[in-house]
C-alpha cells in the first residue's frame, strides 16, 4: 500500500468521524420555539405593499444607473474617469 493509498484511507475514517459527530451531536431547539416557529410560519401573511412594482422598477433603474456609471469610470470616462 503507497503513502496516498493511506491517506486516502486516512481522510475517509476523518470524513466519516465527522460526519456522526455531526449527525448525533446536533442540538435540537426547545418545542415552544419549535411551535412558535411553526404558527408564525403557518399565519396568513402581510400584502404587498402598495404600488409594488413601482417600488421594483425604481429599485432596478436606480441600480441600472449605478451600473452604468461604474461601467464609464472603468473605462476611463465619466464623473470618476482617470
Amino acid at each position: 500500500m503507497s503513502s496516498s493509498e493511506g491517506r486516502a484511507e486516512h481522510d475517509a475514517d476523518a470524513e466519516v468521524e465527522v460526519e456522526r459527530q455531526l449527525t448525533t451531536g446536533r442540538p435540537l431547539p426547545a418545542a415552544s420555539f419549535r411551535g412558535e416557529l411553526r404558527r408564525g410560519l403557518l399565519e396568513p401573511q402581510a400584502p404587498a405593499p402598495p404600488r409594488l412594482r413601482l417600488l421594483i422598477g425604481a429599485y432596478a433603474g436606480s441600480g441600472g444607473l449605478l451600473l452604468a456609471a461604474v461601467a464609464l469610470g472603468i473605462a476611463g470616462a465619466g464623473p470618476f474617469g482617470a
